[in-house]
Protein backbone atom coordinates (compact mmCIF):
# COMPACT_ATOMS: atom_id res chain seq x y z
CA UNK A 1 0.00 0.00 0.00
CA UNK A 2 1.53 3.14 -0.87
CA UNK A 3 1.66 6.11 1.46
CA UNK A 4 -0.23 9.21 0.69
CA UNK A 5 2.98 11.95 0.38
CA UNK A 6 3.75 14.89 2.93
CA UNK A 7 2.16 18.05 1.87
CA UNK A 8 4.40 21.00 2.10
CA UNK A 9 1.40 22.93 3.72
CA UNK A 10 1.11 20.56 6.39
CA UNK A 11 4.84 21.22 7.22
CA UNK A 12 4.29 24.69 7.27
CA UNK A 13 1.04 24.63 9.47
CA UNK A 14 2.90 22.70 11.99
CA UNK A 15 5.87 24.38 11.91
CA UNK A 16 7.58 26.45 14.97
CA UNK A 17 10.68 27.06 14.11
CA UNK A 18 12.26 24.14 16.45
CA UNK A 19 15.47 23.19 15.45
CA UNK A 20 15.08 19.85 14.24
CA UNK A 21 12.39 21.04 12.10
CA UNK A 22 14.61 23.71 10.83
CA UNK A 23 17.28 20.97 10.35
CA UNK A 24 14.52 19.24 8.31
CA UNK A 25 13.69 21.64 5.99
CA UNK A 26 17.38 22.63 5.18
CA UNK A 27 17.59 18.57 4.07
CA UNK A 28 14.46 18.79 1.94
CA UNK A 29 16.13 21.95 0.22
CA UNK A 30 19.36 19.55 -0.54
CA UNK A 31 17.00 16.86 -1.90
CA UNK A 32 15.49 19.07 -4.18
CA UNK A 33 18.88 20.40 -5.36
CA UNK A 34 20.31 17.00 -5.99
CA UNK A 35 16.78 16.00 -8.16
CA UNK A 36 16.62 19.50 -9.62
CA UNK A 37 17.96 22.64 -8.56
CA UNK A 38 16.32 24.25 -10.80
CA UNK A 39 13.01 23.78 -8.91
CA UNK A 40 14.00 26.24 -6.84
CA UNK A 41 15.31 29.00 -8.93
CA UNK A 42 13.31 32.79 -8.46
CA UNK A 43 12.28 32.41 -12.47
CA UNK A 44 9.98 29.57 -11.40
CA UNK A 45 6.31 30.27 -11.30
CA UNK A 46 5.59 29.18 -7.51
CA UNK A 47 8.33 31.73 -6.74
CA UNK A 48 7.16 34.61 -8.75
CA UNK A 49 3.49 33.70 -6.81
CA UNK A 50 4.96 33.24 -3.39
CA UNK A 51 7.33 36.79 -3.64
CA UNK A 52 4.23 38.69 -5.28
CA UNK A 53 4.80 38.61 -8.96
CA UNK A 54 8.67 38.35 -8.99
CA UNK A 55 8.98 40.87 -6.34
CA UNK A 56 11.28 40.25 -3.66
CA UNK A 57 10.28 40.80 -0.64
CA UNK A 58 11.77 43.35 2.01
CA UNK A 59 12.08 41.09 5.00
CA UNK A 60 14.75 38.87 2.91
CA UNK A 61 17.60 38.00 5.94
CA UNK A 62 20.16 36.86 3.32
CA UNK A 63 22.17 39.68 3.45
CA UNK A 64 22.34 40.02 7.01
CA UNK A 65 22.91 35.97 6.96
CA UNK A 66 26.01 36.50 4.87
CA UNK A 67 27.81 39.61 7.14
CA UNK A 68 27.11 37.17 10.42
CA UNK A 69 28.05 34.27 9.05
CA UNK A 70 31.27 35.59 7.69
CA UNK A 71 32.46 37.18 10.82
CA UNK A 72 30.89 35.16 14.03
CA UNK A 73 32.70 32.27 14.64
CA UNK A 74 31.10 28.58 14.57
CA UNK A 75 31.30 25.36 16.70
CA UNK A 76 29.54 22.28 15.73
CA UNK A 77 29.72 20.96 19.24
CA UNK A 78 28.12 22.08 22.17
CA UNK A 79 29.91 24.05 25.26
CA UNK A 80 29.81 26.43 27.99
CA UNK A 81 30.12 29.67 27.30
CA UNK A 82 32.01 32.57 29.01
CA UNK A 83 28.43 32.89 31.28
CA UNK A 84 28.30 29.07 31.44
CA UNK A 85 25.53 28.74 29.31
CA UNK A 86 25.65 25.71 26.98
CA UNK A 87 25.98 27.27 23.35
CA UNK A 88 26.31 25.62 19.70
CA UNK A 89 26.40 26.98 16.72
CA UNK A 90 27.08 30.52 16.00
CA UNK A 91 26.55 31.23 19.63
CA UNK A 92 22.66 29.86 19.59
CA UNK A 93 21.78 28.98 23.27
CA UNK A 94 18.05 27.91 24.76
CA UNK A 95 16.20 24.23 24.62
CA UNK A 96 17.88 20.98 23.33
CA UNK A 97 21.22 22.25 23.50
CA UNK A 98 23.64 20.85 25.81
CA UNK A 99 27.43 20.29 26.37
CA UNK A 100 28.81 17.72 24.07
CA UNK A 101 25.58 17.78 21.79
CA UNK A 102 27.01 17.48 18.02
CA UNK A 103 24.88 19.18 14.71
CA UNK A 104 26.36 19.46 11.20
CA UNK A 105 27.03 22.47 9.50
CA UNK A 106 23.27 22.47 7.71
CA UNK A 107 22.03 22.45 11.65
CA UNK A 108 24.03 25.39 12.49
CA UNK A 109 23.15 27.80 9.40
CA UNK A 110 19.60 26.83 10.02
CA UNK A 111 20.09 27.58 14.02
CA UNK A 112 21.74 30.61 12.90
CA UNK A 113 18.94 31.48 10.63
CA UNK A 114 15.96 31.41 13.62
CA UNK A 115 18.34 33.36 15.64
CA UNK A 116 18.50 36.41 12.88
CA UNK A 117 14.77 36.25 12.79
CA UNK A 118 14.61 36.96 16.33
CA UNK A 119 17.19 39.85 16.27
CA UNK A 120 15.12 41.01 13.03
CA UNK A 121 12.35 41.40 15.95
CA UNK A 122 14.19 43.25 18.05
CA UNK A 123 15.14 45.74 15.66
CA UNK A 124 12.00 46.23 13.63
CA UNK A 125 10.48 46.94 17.26
CA UNK A 126 13.39 49.29 18.22
CA UNK A 127 13.88 51.48 14.88
CA UNK A 128 11.30 53.18 14.36
CA UNK A 129 11.55 55.19 11.69
CA UNK A 130 11.35 53.10 7.75
CA UNK A 131 14.64 51.82 6.70
CA UNK A 132 15.20 49.53 3.52
CA UNK A 133 16.35 45.97 3.18
CA UNK A 134 19.93 46.61 3.22
CA UNK A 135 19.15 49.27 5.96
CA UNK A 136 17.80 46.94 8.18
CA UNK A 137 19.59 43.83 7.04
CA UNK A 138 23.06 45.89 8.64
CA UNK A 139 21.32 46.61 11.21
CA UNK A 140 20.46 43.31 12.25
CA UNK A 141 24.03 42.03 12.15
CA UNK A 142 25.30 45.00 14.38
CA UNK A 143 22.48 44.21 17.21
CA UNK A 144 23.33 40.48 16.70
CA UNK A 145 27.37 41.49 17.50
CA UNK A 146 27.00 44.02 20.24
CA UNK A 147 23.09 43.13 21.59
CA UNK A 148 19.88 44.26 21.55
CA UNK A 149 20.34 46.40 24.65
CA UNK A 150 23.42 48.12 23.34
CA UNK A 151 21.45 49.03 20.38
CA UNK A 152 18.86 50.22 22.79
CA UNK A 153 20.91 52.65 24.52
CA UNK A 154 22.71 53.38 21.33
CA UNK A 155 23.36 57.07 19.96
CA UNK A 156 22.97 55.52 16.54
CA UNK A 157 18.86 54.54 17.23
CA UNK A 158 18.34 58.03 18.58
CA UNK A 159 19.87 59.50 15.74
CA UNK A 160 17.72 57.20 13.77
CA UNK A 161 14.87 57.66 14.89
CA UNK A 162 14.94 61.28 15.25
CA UNK A 163 14.51 61.87 11.93
CA UNK A 164 17.93 62.40 10.77
CA UNK A 165 19.74 61.50 7.21
CA UNK A 166 19.89 57.33 7.65
CA UNK A 167 23.41 57.52 5.59
CA UNK A 168 25.14 60.44 7.55
CA UNK A 169 23.87 58.52 11.10
CA UNK A 170 25.20 54.99 9.63
CA UNK A 171 28.59 56.56 8.39
CA UNK A 172 29.37 58.70 11.73
CA UNK A 173 27.71 56.37 13.95
CA UNK A 174 28.79 52.60 12.92
CA UNK A 175 32.36 52.90 12.63
CA UNK A 176 32.54 54.14 16.42
CA UNK A 177 31.53 50.41 17.76
CA UNK A 178 35.36 49.00 17.16
CA UNK A 179 36.53 48.38 20.23
CA UNK A 180 36.41 45.94 22.24
CA UNK A 181 38.35 45.89 26.31
CA UNK A 182 39.05 49.43 25.36
CA UNK A 183 40.88 48.90 22.35
CA UNK A 184 40.43 49.35 18.54
CA UNK A 185 39.93 45.70 17.26
CA UNK A 186 41.26 45.04 13.67
CA UNK A 187 38.10 42.36 13.31
CA UNK A 188 35.55 44.82 14.41
CA UNK A 189 36.95 47.62 12.26
CA UNK A 190 36.47 45.18 9.26
CA UNK A 191 33.00 44.08 10.27
CA UNK A 192 31.35 47.58 10.87
CA UNK A 193 33.18 48.46 7.20
CA UNK A 194 30.93 45.59 5.96
CA UNK A 195 28.08 46.69 7.65
CA UNK A 196 28.03 50.11 6.65
CA UNK A 197 28.83 49.30 3.21
CA UNK A 198 25.60 47.08 3.25
CA UNK A 199 23.65 50.03 4.69
CA UNK A 200 24.71 52.54 1.94
CA UNK A 201 24.03 49.90 -0.56
CA UNK A 202 21.66 51.06 -3.48
CA UNK A 203 21.61 54.57 -2.05
CA UNK A 204 22.76 57.74 -3.42
CA UNK A 205 25.71 59.20 -2.22
CA UNK A 206 25.77 62.35 -0.17
CA UNK A 207 28.14 64.14 -2.07
CA UNK A 208 28.90 64.28 -5.29
CA UNK A 209 32.74 66.01 -4.24
CA UNK A 210 35.07 62.94 -4.91
CA UNK A 211 38.06 64.75 -3.10
CA UNK A 212 38.85 63.88 -0.04
CA UNK A 213 38.60 66.86 2.73
CA UNK A 214 38.88 67.08 6.49
CA UNK A 215 35.38 67.22 7.10
CA UNK A 216 34.57 63.88 4.98
CA UNK A 217 33.15 60.93 6.96
CA UNK A 218 35.54 58.23 7.92
CA UNK A 219 34.09 55.96 5.11
CA UNK A 220 34.75 58.12 2.00
CA UNK A 221 37.05 55.98 -0.06
CA UNK A 222 40.18 57.85 -0.69
CA UNK A 223 41.31 54.82 -3.40
CA UNK A 224 39.20 52.06 -4.50
CA UNK A 225 39.83 49.88 -1.77
CA UNK A 226 41.65 52.42 1.09
CA UNK A 227 38.89 54.68 3.54
CA UNK A 228 39.42 57.61 5.09
CA UNK A 229 39.06 55.81 8.47
CA UNK A 230 41.51 53.48 7.96
CA UNK A 231 44.81 56.66 7.28
CA UNK A 232 43.23 57.85 11.24
CA UNK A 233 43.09 54.10 12.39
CA UNK A 234 39.18 55.16 12.78
CA UNK A 235 39.97 57.82 15.59
CA UNK A 236 37.98 61.22 15.78
CA UNK A 237 41.56 62.52 17.23
CA UNK A 238 43.19 61.91 14.71
CA UNK A 239 40.90 63.32 12.16
CA UNK A 240 42.85 65.73 9.28
CA UNK A 241 42.89 69.38 10.36
CA UNK A 242 44.51 70.90 6.85
CA UNK A 243 43.61 69.70 3.17
CA UNK A 244 47.72 69.22 2.59
CA UNK A 245 47.28 66.58 4.56
CA UNK A 246 44.12 65.20 2.81
CA UNK A 247 46.29 65.89 -0.30
CA UNK A 248 49.55 64.20 0.11
CA UNK A 249 47.74 61.09 1.03
CA UNK A 250 45.34 60.68 -1.41
CA UNK A 251 48.04 62.22 -4.46
CA UNK A 252 51.08 60.21 -3.19
CA UNK A 253 51.01 57.40 -0.59
CA UNK A 254 47.23 56.08 -0.99
CA UNK A 255 47.88 55.37 -4.54
CA UNK A 256 51.37 53.53 -3.95
CA UNK A 257 49.58 51.56 -1.46
CA UNK A 258 47.05 50.32 -4.34
CA UNK A 259 49.72 49.06 -6.33
CA UNK A 260 51.16 47.24 -3.63
CA UNK A 261 47.90 45.75 -2.90
CA UNK A 262 47.72 45.15 -6.49
CA UNK A 263 51.09 43.64 -6.50
CA UNK A 264 50.37 40.79 -3.94
CA UNK A 265 46.68 40.32 -3.90
CA UNK A 266 46.02 40.60 -0.14
CA UNK A 267 44.59 43.55 1.90
CA UNK A 268 46.46 46.38 2.86
CA UNK A 269 46.73 46.58 7.01
CA UNK A 270 47.79 50.25 8.24
CA UNK A 271 48.62 49.99 11.59
CA UNK A 272 49.33 53.76 12.38
CA UNK A 273 48.64 56.40 10.52
CA UNK A 274 48.02 60.34 11.16
CA UNK A 275 48.82 61.04 14.47
CA UNK A 276 48.57 64.60 15.99
CA UNK A 277 50.69 65.82 18.56
CA UNK A 278 48.85 64.36 21.47
CA UNK A 279 48.61 61.06 20.08
CA UNK A 280 52.07 60.90 18.55
CA UNK A 281 53.16 61.64 22.51
CA UNK A 282 50.94 59.23 23.68
CA UNK A 283 52.36 56.28 21.45
CA UNK A 284 55.71 57.87 22.18
CA UNK A 285 56.18 58.63 18.48
CA UNK A 286 59.79 60.38 17.13
CA UNK A 287 59.19 64.27 18.27
CA UNK A 288 59.78 64.77 14.18
CA UNK A 289 57.73 62.24 12.95
CA UNK A 290 56.55 61.81 9.25
CA UNK A 291 53.10 60.77 11.44
CA UNK A 292 52.23 64.08 12.42
CA UNK A 293 52.03 65.33 8.99
CA UNK A 294 52.25 68.98 10.29
CA UNK A 295 53.70 70.56 6.82
CA UNK A 296 52.83 70.17 3.37
CA UNK A 297 54.41 66.88 1.82
CA UNK A 298 54.46 65.70 5.17
CA UNK A 299 52.70 62.31 5.40
CA UNK A 300 53.27 58.56 6.49
CA UNK A 301 51.68 55.41 7.34
CA UNK A 302 53.21 51.93 8.85
CA UNK A 303 51.69 49.06 7.37
CA UNK A 304 51.62 45.28 6.02
CA UNK A 305 49.91 43.23 3.84
CA UNK A 306 47.47 40.57 4.99
CA UNK A 307 48.63 36.97 4.22
CA UNK A 308 51.97 38.15 2.43
CA UNK A 309 55.78 37.56 3.63
CA UNK A 310 56.74 40.89 5.13
CA UNK A 311 60.06 41.17 3.89
CA UNK A 312 59.01 40.28 0.76
CA UNK A 313 56.34 43.36 0.36
CA UNK A 314 59.10 45.66 1.68
CA UNK A 315 61.95 44.62 -0.55
CA UNK A 316 59.47 45.52 -3.57
CA UNK A 317 58.25 48.82 -1.80
CA UNK A 318 61.98 49.96 -1.26
CA UNK A 319 62.48 49.20 -5.22
CA UNK A 320 59.56 51.32 -6.10
CA UNK A 321 59.19 53.88 -3.47
CA UNK A 322 61.12 56.85 -4.25
CA UNK A 323 60.15 58.82 -0.83
CA UNK A 324 60.75 57.80 2.78
CA UNK A 325 61.50 53.89 4.20
CA UNK A 326 61.49 52.76 7.26
CA UNK A 327 62.58 48.97 7.62
CA UNK A 328 60.26 47.99 10.03
CA UNK A 329 59.82 44.53 9.19
CA UNK A 330 60.74 42.90 11.94
CA UNK A 331 58.95 44.54 14.20
CA UNK A 332 56.08 43.63 11.84
CA UNK A 333 55.18 46.81 9.65
CA UNK A 334 56.91 48.63 6.71
CA UNK A 335 56.86 52.50 7.00
CA UNK A 336 55.77 54.25 4.11
CA UNK A 337 56.54 58.37 4.37
CA UNK A 338 56.83 61.48 2.83
CA UNK A 339 58.76 64.99 4.17
CA UNK A 340 59.00 68.44 2.81
CA UNK A 341 61.61 68.36 -0.31
CA UNK A 342 60.61 64.77 -0.80
CA UNK A 343 64.03 63.38 -0.33
CA UNK A 344 64.80 59.55 -0.69
CA UNK A 345 65.63 58.37 2.90
CA UNK A 346 65.66 55.14 4.22
CA UNK A 347 66.80 53.49 8.08
CA UNK A 348 65.91 50.49 10.22
CA UNK A 349 63.74 50.26 13.18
Amino acid sequence: MTKAPVRLTDLFKYFKNLPHQQAALHLLEEAIFKADDSLMGRDQEWFKVWSQAGKQPENDLEPAFKIIRKWESCRLEGYLCAANIPTIGYGHTGAGVSVGLKITQADADALLRSDIERFAKAVDHQITVPLNNNQRCALISFAFNVGTGALLDSTLRRRLNNGENPQKVAMEELPRWNKGGGKVLEGLVRRRRDELDLFLAGTKPLTDDNRLTPDKPYYFKVTPNITYGELCNDEEERRFLHQYQCDVMSELICPFLEKVRAKFGGPIIITSGHRPPKVNARVKGASRSEHLMDAPDTGAVDFYVGGADIYTVQAWVDGGWPYSLGYGAAKGFIHLGVRPGRPRVRWDY
